[in-house]
């Protein structure tokens, strides 16, 4: 039985890494984490997972997954600084729309709020 590697691109299995996540059994236990399950909730189009981890107040009202019209094919992480309750994830993430590809060059803040980060908004390099 072939086991499936994580989107996330850490290289391990999907439920040793973000699955664990994004199924509500743990908290990301650092922003890194978190935007890499996240990464992974849109590559599943986890709308539920999107909403649940982004910061409330910055949360769009409208739909955030675009149904699978997107399909993700990397993610590069460049930098994760943080301190005890904020944090930015830079990233690199390749994805295809309509066979176009695209790179989406973002750095994310995030805080932490009773023990659990939260997705705040990104800056797009």
């Amino acid at each position: 039985m072939s086991k499936t590697i994580c989107p996330c691109g850490s290289n391990k299995e999907f439920e040793q890494c973000c699955q664990r996540y994004i199924s509500g059994a743990e908290f990301a236990p650092t922003a890194e984490a978190l935007m890499r399950s996240r990464y992974t909730a849109y590559t599943l189009n986890d709308e539920a997972y999107l909403r649940a981890t982004w910061d409330e107040r910055t949360c769009p009202k409208e739909r955030i997954v675009d149904g699978g019209a997107s399909k993700w094919l990397g993610l590069e992480v460049k930098k994760h600084e943080a301190q005890e309750k904020e944090a930015m994830v830079e990233f690199v993430a390749r994805y295809k729309i309509g066979g176009k590809a695209h790179r989406l060059h973002e750095k994310s803040r995030f805080v932490k709020f009773d023990g659990k980060w939260f997705y705040v908004d990104g800056i797009y390099e």
